[in-house]
């Protein structure tokens, strides 16, 4: 280019921040089983709609949707076919369902690197947003409060999600490889200061996901990946919010 005007590149793999949406669901998973509030067995039921009263205005609820009513699920069922409704029932409670918690998704996906630098030798990586109350009061000063709908939203990777496709990249890898979070690099050999999960994750539990995702395509929302040369796991995501 020998224009002589400053021209500004970003390399949207590194660098671009995006909102994953259901690409979060096998790290909720994770964390759902590994703090007992499902166990590999429980199914919940997915529904198209659920519907939240509203205490203060009992004539206006709020509502959520499901992509599809998919029944009654289990969590490998539930990565497979994408269920927001199980995730928004393990991640914020539902009924009779607990959820684990805002403060709870916060932990587990920063461990697996979402919403942090991810530390390429020699480049300078972007971090990103995780949602939080804490990141609400200062995004939202005339709305800080926390609610219920924004966990719902946060569990199935909407909201205010932002993350960059290499982070995304290297926390799907230490759920493939059991909890090694890689450190990448562009030299060949080149160094690596590789770190663990920093979470004590029993390993059956990554082979429920495993599972799950295995499942998602063989018959579920990936099944175009379903090859016969290598047996692919996957999650879809579809972004509601750019």
């Amino acid at each position: 280019n020998d224009s002589t005007e400053d021209t500004a590149y970003i390399n949207l793999f590194t660098s671009g921040l995006f909102t994953p949406g259901s690409i979060v669901k096998p790290f909720m998973a994770l964390a759902a089983l590994n703090e007992g509030v499902i166990n590999e067995h429980k199914e919940i039921l997915s529904t198209k709609t659920i519907t939240i009263p509203n205490p203060y205005n009992p004539s206006n609820p709020t509502y959520f949707s499901d992509w599809k009513a998919h029944g009654y699920v289990n969590v490998r069922e539930a990565i497979a076919v994408s269920s927001n409704a199980y995730f928004y029932a393990v991640g914020g409670g539902l009924y009779d369902q607990s959820g684990i918690g805002i403060t709870e998704i916060n932990r587990y996906m920063s461990a697996f690197g979402l919403g942090e630098p991810a530390g390429v030798a020699g480049f300078e990586t972007v971090s990103g947003v995780v949602p939080s109350i804490e990141w609400k009061q200062q995004a939202y000063p005339n709305d800080p409060t926390w609610r219920l709908g924004d966990t719902f939203l946060t569990s199935i990777g909407q909201y205010g999600w932002q993350v960059t496709p290499l982070q995304m990249l290297r926390g799907v890898a230490a759920i493939a490889n059991r909890g090694t979070l890689v450190q990448p690099t562009l030299r060949l050999n080149g160094d690596q200061n590789n770190d663990s999960v920093d979470l004590d994750i029993n390993d059956k539990y990554y082979q429920i996901v495993h599972e799950g995702m295995r499942k998602a395509a063989v018959e579920g929302t990936a099944r175009g990946l379903n090859v016969p040369y290598v047996q692919v796991a996957a999650k879809t995501g579809t972004a509601e919010l750019g």
